[in-house]
Parts: structure tokens; sequence; C-alpha cells
């Protein structure tokens, strides 16, 4: 009797031991990112029946016993799993990432501090990681957002941040050119930074970039203040006075020609304006009351739309 007993015992253990090697071993599909609400693995469980994942009370068993989540952003680098594999990755401190957006015309100045908040990392450190490793002094990251690893130091993030800037930078060149030569992208990214800080929208980005080229092949001036928006100054109001004092390169009212560096770090749709500007004889532009510009080639037409938003500015606010 004991000995059947027995028999059945052990039949039953493997029985288990058989439909949990199958459960653990069963695919699940995954989106590449989670936020993990908590190291809570119940809370983790229903966060991810939410997502409409098939977890339960194993999948829980298992984070608590086997794996140590973390709240936060994790990154899976597959669309199928098996589900111990999924589990594990879940609780995988190497996995967790903060996602860290560049806003197109944003300065390295205050992306520096924006990594430093967002990131607890240290400026000073960014900042020689930065000067050591980027290829241009300003223009070095493409917009876009990236997942930075919770690990990386200082050095790993900007690393991180340039290559991949580099390998999206390589790619646009291919498309439009043979090779990737860094003097003549850098003109391109020079452009590219003014028409970020000059356009009002992504359909303006050519007609800004026909204005640049016309003026550079005339010989006229840029005369544009985006171009004082450079570093520190990349949210401050271009006054008179700044234009009256400041001796860079980045001031075109004094100065013909490019900025000897770019002005900012731009997006996919400023570069692509840079490299194929609109076929205009434009040679001027005037915000609008839209927030828009007017274009115009004559520069008589350019002191009316002056003339006229000076007026439009002084009318009074009309009740609503």
């Amino acid at each position: 009797m004991a000995k059947k007993v027995i028999l059945l015992l052990v039949a039953a253990i493997l029985a288990v031991a058989i439909y949990i090697s199958l459960y653990f071993n069963t695919t699940i599909k995954t989106k590449q990112n989670l936020k993990l609400p908590s190291a809570n693995s119940a809370k983790i469980v229903k966060y991810l029946q939410d997502k409409n994942y098939t977890v339960g009370f194993l999948d829980r068993v298992f984070l608590n016993l086997l794996t140590k989540p973390k709240e936060g952003w994790i990154y899976i680098n597959k669309k199928e799993l098996a589900r111990y594999k999924f589990l594990k990755q879940i609780g995988s401190y190497a996995n967790h990432y903060t996602p860290i957006t560049i806003i197109p015309g944003e300065t390295t100045y205050n992306i520096i501090k924006h990594l430093n908040n967002k990131l607890n990392l240290n400026s000073n450190k960014l900042l020689q990681s930065y000067k050591t490793l980027a290829t241009y002094k300003e223009g070095n990251f493409i917009a876009n957002t990236y997942n930075i690893p919770i690990y990386f130091k200082e050095k790993d993030t900007i690393k991180f941040l340039v290559d991949t800037s580099t390998k999206s930078y390589k790619k646009i060149s291919a498309k439009y050119f043979k090779n990737f030569n860094k003097q003549e992208w850098k003109k391109i990214i020079i452009v590219a930074s003014i028409i970020e800080k000059e356009a009002a929208n992504k359909e303006e980005m050519p007609l800004i970039a026909s204005v640049i080229y016309n003026r550079l092949k005339k010989k006229m001036r840029l005369q544009m203040d985006g171009t004082l928006n450079y570093g520190k100054y990349s949210h401050k109001k271009v006054t008179p006075q700044r234009i009256k004092n400041d001796k860079s390169s980045y001031n075109t009212y004094k100065f013909k020609g490019l900025p000897k560096e770019p002005i900012c770090n731009v997006s996919t749709s400023s570069i692509r304006a840079a490299i194929k500007p609109a076929d205009t004889k434009y040679l001027y532009f005037m915000k609008n009351s839209k927030g828009t510009h007017n274009f115009t080639s004559e520069y008589k037409s350019h002191i009316q739309n002056i003339k006229k938003r000076k007026k439009e500015l002084k009318a009074p606010l009309k009740n609503k």
C-alpha cells in the first residue's frame, strides 16, 4: 500500500514538473517597451494582464523566487520569447532604461543639463565626455527619443547618443551622396540648424533653406536671429544689444557666410531641407499673425510685410 502511495506521489510530482516545464516554455508575444509600475510581482502581473499578457500565479512565483524586478522602463529586444526568458528579462537590471527625448533645435548646453537632471549624472563629466567624443562642437545628436540604459555612466551615455546619431547621419548621407564626408556633412548640419531655429513648421523648412542658399549665393549676410540662439542663449530673445555686442561667427548680422559651427541639434526634416531646398528666388521672410512666415524675393515687399506685422502687433486685442 505504501509503495503504491509513493508511486502515485512520484507520478503526481512528475506530472506537475512536466506541466510547469511546458508552461514556462510556452511562447509569449511581447511588446518591446514596458513600464513596470512597481518592483512588486503582484502589481507587475496585474499590469501585464492589463496589457493583454496571459500571466498569472505561476509567473508571480517565478518573479518572486528567480528575479529581482525593478520599477521603470524596460526594453525587451525580441517580439516573441519563451515565458521563462520573458520573465527573466523583466527581472533583469540590464534591460531597464530611461527614455530621453532630444527636441529639434535644442542646444547641447541644455541637453547636458537635461541628462544631468533626468539621469542623475554629473554635468562636468558629461561635458568632458562630450568634448572628447563629439565630432563637431554642436549638432552631434539627431533629434529623437533614446532609451538610455540605467547602468550607463556619463561617458557611456554620450557615446551612445553620438554613435546612434552618427549611424543615422550616415544612413541619410548614403541616400543622397556616395559617401559620408565629415566636413561636408558639417556644412549641412550648420544649414539644418539655422533652418531648425527659423522655420515655423516642417513645411517651411525647404523654403527657409532656399532663402539661406539664395542669400549665400548673392554674398548677402544671412541676418537671421536664430543664429544667435546658440549654446546657453538657446531660449533667449535676440535683442538689438545682443546683435551689437556678440562678436562670434554666430552673429550673421555682422559676418557674411555661415557660422563656423552648427547652432543646435537637428531633425531629419531640417537635414533633408538643407540637402534639397525648395527652388525659389526668395531672399526674405517675415513672421505673420498666424505664426508662420511670408516669403518674398523683393526688398520692397519685405518692408511692406514688416510694416504690416508691426501694425498687427500694435493693434488692440479684440474682445472674445
